[in-house]
């Protein structure tokens, strides 16, 4: 059904093209002429001596895909946790899904799952008590988005599990990443969640 009533003021109209100030879309096209240029020097072979070590607070590990690393890779980072004989990661929760592949060790995940709905704004809730997952090697993990999660080794010698997080999630504007406890022998970089 059609009127012959404008959608659109003629004030709103005059509006409309006042105060040009803006050159967001120039920018973007500038940056993305400039990312295409740099894109082609990225590294497509990360050499495992280009990959670093780090301690954090969810224990050491080792990057071997990280957005800081200048890869040619632009959505996914991924890492090896290394696990000490009968040790254990932290708690940590994130807004991006994560997958796992055990290269070896065993032992379990415990995922606290999450709820949440939306009222004037989210409310989450967690489980208080955990799923146990248990694995080994060549076992493939899935920890669900947002979900409270730690990794143990139950044996004597060390674990490693290769971790694979996507940064889409974190470039749309959900950057939610909490560590809740500190891995054992790593509370000195532990940096508590606000609130």
């Amino acid at each position: 059904m059609s009127t012959d009533t404008p959608f659109v003021s003629d004030v709103e109209r005059s509006r409309a093209r006042s105060n040009i100030n803006a050159d967001f879309y120039k920018e973007a096209l500038e940056a993305s002429k400039k990312f295409r240029k740099e894109y082609l020097d990225r590294l497509n072979v990360v050499k495992h001596d280009q990959m670093p070590m780090e301690r954090t607070p969810d224990g050491l590990i080792k990057h071997i895909i990280n957005e800081k690393m200048n890869t040619k890779e632009c959505a996914i980072d991924i890492y090896m946790q290394f696990l000490d004989a009968q040790g254990a990661t932290g708690t940590s929760r994130h807004l991006t899904e994560e997958i796992a592949f055990v290269i070896e060790g065993k032992g379990y995940d415990l995922h606290y799952d999450v709820k949440f709905r939306c009222e004037e704004a989210f409310v989450w809730e967690w489980e208080t008590t955990p799923k146990k997952y248990e694995w080994g090697p060549g076992d493939f993990i899935y920890v669900p988005p947002y979900c409270a999660h730690k990794r143990v080794n139950t044996t004597d010698q060390e674990a490693r599990v290769v971790v694979i997080n996507s940064r889409m999630v974190k470039a749309i504007g959900f950057d939610w990443f909490d560590q809740l406890e500190p891995a054992k022998g790593f509370e000195d970089l532990w940096v508590p969640p606000a609130g």
